[in-house]
C-alpha cells in the first residue's frame, strides 16, 4: 500500500483502523464503501488498536518497539510516542478516554497511559504474559487475560490495583466487557472454549464451547450477541448471550485475529491475518458481504465513534399582503425546514420586525416581545417543514420599505449549516392600501 501523507476526506462513513503486524503501519477503511482511504506508519510490528471516545486520537501498541503510537484522526499522523513495557500487545481506553491500558506481554504488567499528558502514569503487575485488556462501561474495572497463567486479573481503575484473579481455561487472549457491565467473555486460545464470568462475583458462571484457537471477542452494542474470532477454525462464532450458546458459525478468511462490532451494530468485521484480508459479516444475515484485501497481517481493529447527530435547518421566510380599509396586514410564514441527516427534536426561530411595529395572530407556539417574534418548534421529521405564521398590521408608520429577518436561535440536535440559518423578505409599502412582496 502507498501511504497517503493527509487523510482521503472523501470518508462518508465511520473510519475504521486496522494494525498490519506485517507491515508496521495502521490502514484507514471508509466503512462506506469498504475501502483503505489512507495508511499510516507507526511502530515495529503494530498489534492492536483503540480510538479514544472522541475520536481524536487512536492508540497503538507496537509488539517489537515498546511503544505506543498516538494518532491524530484528523490529520492521520503519529503526533506522540509513548514509551512503555515490554512487548505490549493490546490497549484499550477508559469511557472517558482520560486513561489507556496498556498490556506488556513481556514483562507481565499493564501500562496505564494518562491521554492528558500521555505519559505513564502507573505500572501494574499482573499475570504472566498478559494478553487482552478490556475496560467496564462504567470505567470502574479494567479485565486482563493472563496467557501463561490461564487467569484474569481484575485491575480497580481508581487505585490501579488487583483486587481479584479468576481462573478460566487455557491461555486466555481476548476479552470483552458487555454493555450492562455484568459479564466477561473470555477466549481460551489454548482450547476451544470462552468462560464467562460474572462480574458481581468475579467467578466464571458459564463455559462456552466454540472453535479452535478462539481469540478475538466483541459484544454487539445491544449485547444480546458475542462474536468469536476462531483462529484455528478461520470463522466466527456467534454467540447468543441469553443462553450462551453458538446460533452461527460464519467462514471467513484464514487465520481470523479480531471481530470488532461496528458502532452501528449493523456489521462485523473480522481481520483475517494469515490471508491478509478482512472480512465483513452482516449481522442480520451472518453472512460474509464484502472481502477487503491488500493488508500485511492485520491483527487489531477499532473503529472511530460515530458522529454525534445533526439535523440542518433551513429557515424560510414568506409575506403576503392582506389589504383593506379597515385593517390592512402582512402575513408572514416562517418556517422550519429539516434536511437532515437526523430528525428535529426541538427548534426556535426567531424573526426581527421593523422599528415601531408589531405582531398579532401569532401561531401556537410563537410568542411577541418589542419587535420580535419567538417560535418554537417540536419535532420535524427529515425532509418535512413546519410553519408558523403572525401578522404586521401596516399604518402610516409603516410605508417604504417593510424588512423582516427570520433567524435559528436553537435547535436539537446540533445544526451543522448556519449557512441557511436565517431569511429575510423585503416588502414594499407604497400605501396602506398597495404593498408588494416578493
Amino acid at each position: 500500500m502507498v501511504a497517503l501523507a493527509q487523510p482521503a476526506h472523501a470518508a462518508t462513513g465511520p473510519l475504521a483502523y486496522v494494525a498490519e503486524f506485517g507491515g508496521n503501519t495502521v490502514s484507514v477503511i471508509d466503512t462506506s464503501t469498504n475501502t483503505v482511504t489512507g495508511s499510516i506508519t507507526v511502530g515495529a510490528k503494530p498489534a492492536t488498536v483503540a480510538v479514544s471516545p472522541a475520536g481524536t486520537y487512536a492508540y497503538v501498541a507496537n509488539l517489537a518497539d515498546n511503544t505506543v503510537s498516538v494518532i491524530d484522526t484528523a490529520t492521520e499522523t503519529v503526533t506522540t510516542t509513548v514509551p512503555v513495557g515490554s512487548s505490549p500487545l493490546t490497549v484499550a481506553l477508559t469511557p472517558s478516554g482520560a486513561d489507556a491500558y496498556v498490556t506488556n506481554i513481556g514483562d507481565s504488567t499493564v501500562s496505564v497511559i494518562d491521554t492528558a499528558t500521555h505519559t505513564v502514569s502507573a505500572t501494574v503487575p499482573v499475570g504472566g504474559a498478559p494478553n487482552g485488556v478490556a475496560v467496564d462501561p462504567a470505567g470502574a474495572t479494567a479485565y486482563v487475560t493472563n496467557n501463561a497463567t490461564s487467569t484474569v486479573s481484575v485491575i480497580d481503575t481508581a487505585t490501579d490495583t488487583v483486587t481479584a484473579t479468576v481462573p478460566v481455561g487455557s491461555s486466555p487472549s481476548g476479552v470483552a466487557v458487555s454493555p450492562s457491565g455484568a459479564a466477561v467473555y473470555v477466549t481460551n486460545n489454548g482450547g476451544t472454549t470462552v468462560s464467562v464470568i460474572d462480574t458481581a462475583t468475579h467467578t466464571v458462571s458459564a463455559t462456552i464451547a466454540v472453535g479452535s484457537a478462539p481469540n478475538g471477542v466483541a459484544f454487539s452494542p445491544s449485547g444480546t450477541r458475542a462474536y468469536v474470532a476462531d483462529a484455528g477454525s478461520g470463522d466466527v462464532k456467534v454467540i447468543d448471550t441469553a443462553s450462551n450458546t453458538v446460533t452461527a458459525s460464519v467462514p471467513v478468511g484464514a487465520g481470523p485475529a479480531k471481530a470488532e462490532v461496528s458502532p452501528s451494530g449493523a456489521n462485523v468485521y473480522v481481520t483475517n491475518q494469515t490471508d491478509g484480508t478482512v472480512s465483513v459479516i452482516d449481522t442480520a444475515t451472518d453472512a460474509v458481504t464484502a472481502t477487503i484485501s491488500g493488508f500485511a497481517e492485520p491483527y487489531g481493529i477499532a473503529f472511530a465513534p460515530l458522529p454525534p447527530p445533526a439535523a440542518d435547518i433551513a429557515v424560510g421566510l414568506t409575506a403576503q399582503p392582506n389589504l383593506g380599509l379597515l385593517v390592512p396586514y402582512l402575513t408572514y410564514t416562517l418556517t422550519a425546514h429539516n434536511t437532515g441527516p437526523a430528525a428535529v427534536t426541538s427548534a426556535t426561530l426567531k424573526a426581527t420586525l421593523p422599528p415601531g411595529t408589531s405582531a398579532t395572530g401569532l401561531s401556537a407556539g410563537c410568542t411577541t416581545a418589542g419587535t420580535t417574534v419567538t417560535c418554537s418548534y417540536g419535532a420535524i421529521a427529515v425532509n418535512s417543514g413546519v410553519s408558523k405564521t403572525f401578522r404586521v398590521p401596516l399604518h402610516l408608520l409603516t410605508l417604504g420599505p417593510v424588512k423582516v429577518t427570520g433567524l435559528r436561535t436553537a435547535s436539537a440536535p446540533s445544526d451543522p449549516d448556519p449557512a441557511d440559518d436565517s431569511a429575510t423578505v423585503t416588502c414594499n409599502a407604497v400605501s396602506v392600501i398597495l404593498v408588494t412582496c416578493p
